[in-house]
């Protein structure tokens, strides 16, 4: 893989681009939102000190890595962050993306996602795969709009929240080899199952 770290992207409406110390503010105002932060792994943050921090080691203290993509999603007028979209640098490489509500249903997320995706396959990433908690739809329907299919659904404890949730699991494959799904998450679960229609 000729993985970078979060190297400049450009779409039709967007700049996809590293975060920056100016941008807290900006993110603080995506992260504080409870509708938003409804099916994060985090508590919806209080502060704009708690959104510096955040900033930090989510975002910044990750450029220092020889690879990886973790993009400030900003529109192309202001270049002013609205969302993110990130992959892991583990073997799942684990797509994850959030976005303003003042912005849903405009494509944007699609939009973004896409042109990650593409880099990934640019990159030589084998796979993508993302998953999305059963009653949060409207994050799957980014995953079937960028290509990816439908594999298993899985129950996990999730921290900080302290809550059981079922997520579904996408992949796709991006560099033509064999379809393998990854099931790393359907291993460690012990209430694993397939839906059907999906």
């Amino acid at each position: 893989m000729k993985m970078e770290n979060t190297p400049t992207l450009w779409t039709d409406r967007l700049i996809l681009r590293r975060f920056c110390k100016e941008d807290a503010a900006a993110l603080f105002e995506l992260l504080r939102d409870e509708q938003v932060n409804r099916f994060l792994p985090w508590f919806p943050l209080q502060s704009l000190k708690e959104a510096e921090t955040h900033l930090q080691s989510a975002y910044l203290d990750s450029y220092q890595s020889p690879r990886g993509y973790r993009y400030a999603v900003c529109l192309r007028q202001d270049n002013l962050p609205v969302g993110y979209v990130y992959v892991s640098d583990e073997e799942s490489f684990d797509l994850g993306y959030g976005l303003r509500k003042e912005f849903w249903r405009q494509g944007i997320m699609t939009e973004a996602a896409k042109a990650v995706v593409e880099r990934m396959k640019k990159d030589g990433v084998p796979y993508v795969t993302a998953t999305h908690d059963v009653q949060n739809p409207a994050s799957g329907a980014v995953m079937k709009n960028l290509g990816m299919t439908y594999r298993y659904s899985y129950e996990e404890f999730w921290k900080p929240k302290n809550i059981q949730v079922v997520f579904r699991l996408y992949q796709m494959q991006l560099d033509g080899g064999p379809d393998v799904t990854y099931q790393k998450y359907w291993d460690r679960s012990s209430n694993h199952f397939f839906e059907k229609g999906l």
